[in-house]
């Protein structure tokens, strides 16, 4: 059930960036004044714009309840895992080697002798 909840969701998804790449800007309407709005007649005199942005609001509602699925199923999932008798971690103590509050303490190397091009002066 859950793969066909994801597989629609993808599905989902898909159509609408199709969608909103489909949808014509509000500038786009400019060009309808000057005579050049005849070829979006296949939708009506008003457009596309409400018949595309009434399938777009369909589909986002699509996408929000397969995500609310989605979520219901990873919730069960986690309180599966969570019956499994796996310990909280506030149950678990961290344990320490011995010493360990101790702060390591840096130690120099002796530095070896660097030899000079430059004689000593005397």
């Amino acid at each position: 059930m859950e793969t066909l909840v994801l597989i629609a969701h993808v599905l989902l998804a898909v159509a609408l960036i199709a969608l909103v790449l489909l949808q014509q800007g509000k500038g786009a309407e400019a060009g309808a004044a000057f005579g050049a709005g005849a070829s979006q007649t296949m939708f009506g005199s008003q457009g596309s714009g409400s018949f595309l942005t009434r399938v777009t609001a369909i589909i986002a509602t699509g996408i929000f309840l397969t995500s609310f699925g989605l979520a219901v199923f990873a919730k069960q999932k986690a309180e599966a895992i969570g019956d499994q008798g796996i310990p909280a971690p506030a149950a678990v103590e961290v344990q320490q080697a011995p010493g360990a509050d101790e702060a390591p303490v840096l130690e120099e190397a002796p530095k070896a002798p660097v030899d000079a091009d430059v004689p000593a002066a005397e």
